[in-house]
């Protein structure tokens, strides 16, 4: 996948990281993109927000791109690597590709889904880490309810 584009990709995602913080959330955002280069899907971090603790910003793109015939081609974007239950939604639906913006803070199932055939890019974006730095400094029990610790 070409850098720029996934830039680009990755800016809508940061925009619904930047939302969900804003909210009082968790600062974390994706992006669901057709084959063709469609917006499909976008959301944010909300388990704070709607009590929730299923809803993950890959999951809420998942939801808001709505029923797909076949996922094969389209591009997951995050902020963030996704975690294990994120990871399994893009391997049980069969996204071709996550493009991730930043592992420093979480290394999520990136590698596992590379494993399993699925396209990874990983930007290692200066602007999701400080995100997520700043955050997790400042909410530190937040952060690790949110990763299961």
């Amino acid at each position: 996948m070409d850098q720029a584009q996934a830039r680009s990709w990755l800016g809508t995602a940061l925009a619904e990281a930047r939302t969900g913080l804003a909210e009082g959330g968790i600062p974390i955002g994706a992006a669901l993109y057709g084959a063709d280069g469609t917006l499909l899907g976008r959301g944010h971090n909300r388990r704070v927000q709607d009590d929730d603790p299923s809803m993950h910003a890959e999951t809420a793109a998942f939801r808001d791109a709505g029923r797909q015939r076949t996922y094969r081609g389209t591009t997951m974007v995050t902020t963030l690597s996704p975690c294990w239950y994120c990871s399994g939604l893009v391997r049980q639906f069969g996204i071709s590709r996550v493009v991730v913006g930043e592992a420093a803070t979480f290394h999520g199932g990136h590698d596992w889904l590379a494993e399993h055939g699925v396209e990874i890019l990983l930007l290692d974006d200066p602007e999701c880490t400080e995100m997520m730095r700043d955050f997790i400094k400042r909410n530190p029990a937040l952060w690790n309810e949110d990763i299961g610790d």
